[in-house]
């Protein structure tokens, strides 16, 4: 999969080194301080989606889930599979909507996360990405989608994506929402470009 190709992509491979850096200076507990208390405890089988460099998905596995790492630029991977050398974390090359790669392995997850990847999906995609999550996700599940809100770097496609229209759209393929809520980018550069974050958390 070239990720040239792939919705969303758009721009992060041209400025892979200095984002490596940054993604990678981002604590997970930092970032999902609004959500943490809703992720599951017990060990399960974990997605992330939009994996970026896996700093997210390490953590996850370094509590003793089994995580699956998705994303489709190839310098993240590589990136994320040098720092994040772990037993159970995979990396695949795959991507929203269609999710084709991990789709095909026909598993379920306890905990699926998608974060700082969902506005960049045009409205078509998001309708037919949310239902291939949902097919995803195990019976009491979670599902978890971060929304940035403010403008948009140079060269990416983010589309104006708001957490009303997110949640309507995961009840309608069966998800329940459990947490709505806004944050304050934690990233200094975001503040003062006034970029803000919404956080919804679901339960299949």
């Amino acid at each position: 999969m070239d990720s040239s190709t792939v919705p969303g992509a758009e721009g992060y491979a041209d400025h892979a080194e200095r984002l490596i850096a940054r993604y990678e200076s981002v604590a997970f507990l930092d970032k999902y301080r609004p959500v943490a208390h809703l992720l599951p405890t017990r060990s399960g089988a974990v997605l992330d989606i939009g994996a970026g460099t896996g700093g997210d998905a390490a953590w996850l596995a370094s509590l003793g889930h089994t995580v699956i790492a998705l994303e489709p630029v190839a310098a993240f991977r590589a990136a994320g599979m040098q720092a994040h050398a772990l037993a159970n974390l995979e990396w695949i090359n795959d991507s929203l909507p269609a999710l084709s790669t991990i789709g095909a392995r026909h598993t379920r997850y306890d905990l699926i996360v998608v974060a700082a990847v969902w506005m960049h999906l045009a409205a078509e995609e998001r309708m037919e990405a949310m239902g291939n999550i949902s097919a995803l996700l195990k019976p009491g599940a979670v599902l978890v989608i971060s929304l940035r809100h403010g403008p948009p770097p140079e060269g990416r496609r983010i589309f104006d994506v708001s957490a009303g229209e997110t949640a309507d759209l995961a009840m309608r393929h069966g998800l329940k929402v459990i947490l709505s809520t806004q944050a304050p980018s934690i990233q200094p550069q975001n503040r003062q470009a006034g970029v803000s974050w919404s956080w919804l958390v679901f339960e299949k």
